[in-house]
């Protein structure tokens, strides 16, 4: 296998995904009540047989550097490491001033690895990926850059970098965030954006940074900066992740990939998972999705009094270990670990985190609930948006947002 050392971008501020980025970085945000966003692209790496990984922290890293450091412990025995790097200043008094400048200011890394290629990929995604295949890919187009594309509405895709490309996949145009996307040819409702995920040799990553590095002008940015302005004199490629199969993958989960950047599509997100067939399988065993297992007793449920209201159930939903549903009702919901409800209460089309706890006959919906918080008892949440907005943050798709450490009263 070809030498290769992964740098995993997890130090963006996540401004979109506020408030609950408020006290954590992005990547640590939970999602799909037991695993962090961070997990996703881990999983990807280590599934794919790649473990020597380096994760560039930089903004509200404390949790995510925990979360790393008890969920991914590999073997230095063998020469295997997920490590989380913290900003350290190494190329003067200032932090990361964008994607392209945090690789930048750890070329260290790459200088002491000396690898054939070096792969750049985002920490905030939820996807699944054979990342081989994609390397191979690189090695058969002979590439210098290899850049993992999907297809995305062109309503939605002034939000990412936007691809053009020759009939060969070779890239001849890179924009991103344009204000008027170009679509793909011969498909008029789709562009081809840039998953932030990126494959260099060694060599062109060096230099394309040292020459970033000293213009005064440049943002320091992978997609504003770098891409654009080296798809003219290196062979660059789009790799179509609409091929990428890994085993156990059904065909309706092929070419699945979310950016949950903002409350709307994160909550969407996490709702489809709670559906009969979701798009996005968390139980393919084939391709185990790894994180951190405290030795939480099982998820358990309580009182069956029909007559009276009082069932504990939970209906097309997520419930996590140590949970308590004590005679309440859940439904399309997801709870992550040590949650309890109590009774009478009903909470739909939400996402409770951790040591959450909902008080008797309160009721929930369309709402996420962050780490902590106590819903009092006979709470409405979720069924009044004008009067939750002057407590919690509603966003523009109707999601009430209630932050850790939050008091409801």
């Amino acid at each position: 296998m070809a030498h290769v050392v992964t740098m995993i971008l997890a130090g963006g501020a996540g401004t979109r995904l506020e408030p609950l980025t408020k006290e954590r970085a992005k990547p640590a945000v939970p999602f799909g009540g037991r695993y962090r966003i961070i997990d996703f692209v881990l999983s990807n790496f280590v599934n794919s047989g790649f473990f020597k990984i380096k994760v560039l922290t930089q903004v509200k890293a404390s949790s995510l550097i925990e979360h790393i450091g008890r969920a991914w412990r590999l073997s230095a025995v063998v020469d295997q490491y997920i490590d989380p790097v913290p900003a350290q200043m190494r190329r003067g008094t200032h932090w990361y001033l964008g994607t392209a400048d945090a690789v930048y200011q750890n070329l260290n890394i790459i200088h002491d690895e000396n690898p054939d290629y070096v792969f750049v990929f985002g920490g905030d995604h939820i996807y699944k990926m054979d990342v081989g295949q994609m390397l191979r890919y690189h090695i058969q187009k002979k590439a210098d850059v290899t850049i993992s594309t999907v297809p995305v509405p062109v309503s939605g895709a002034s939000d990412f970098g936007i691809i053009e490309i020759e009939k060969d996949w070779r890239i001849k145009g890179f924009e991103e965030k344009p204000k008027d996307p170009k679509p793909i040819p011969g498909r008029a409702k789709k562009a081809l954006a840039s998953m932030g995920n990126y494959i260099f040799n060694t060599r062109v990553l060096k230099e394309a940074l040292e020459q970033d590095a000293e213009n005064k002008d440049s943002s320091h940015d992978f997609g504003r900066d770098i891409l654009p302005s080296i798809i003219n004199n290196r062979n660059v490629f789009a790799y179509n992740f609409m091929t990428n199969i890994i085993p156990g993958m059904s065909k309706s989960e092929r070419g699945y990939w979310r950016d949950v950047g903002t409350i709307d599509s994160y909550w969407t997100a996490n709702m489809d998972l709670t559906s009969v067939t979701p798009a996005f399988n968390l139980y393919n065993y084939k391709w185990p999705l790894r994180t951190h297992y405290p030795p939480y007793p099982p998820a358990k449920f309580v009182f069956a009094d029909e007559e009276g209201h009082r069932m504990g159930i939970a209906t097309d939903s997520i419930v996590c270990e140590g949970s308590v549903i004590s005679g309440g009702h859940i439904d399309k919901s997801i709870l992550s670990p040590r949650v309890r409800i109590n009774s009478y209460s009903f909470i739909t089309e939400s996402i409770l985190m951790e040591d959450v706890e909902v008080g008797r006959y309160a009721k929930i919906r369309r709402a996420i609930i962050d780490k902590g918080v106590n819903i009092p008892p006979e709470a409405r949440i979720g069924y009044d948006i004008e009067e939750d907005k002057k407590r919690f943050y509603v966003s523009p798709g109707g999601i009430v947002v209630i932050s850790k450490g939050t008091i409801v009263e």
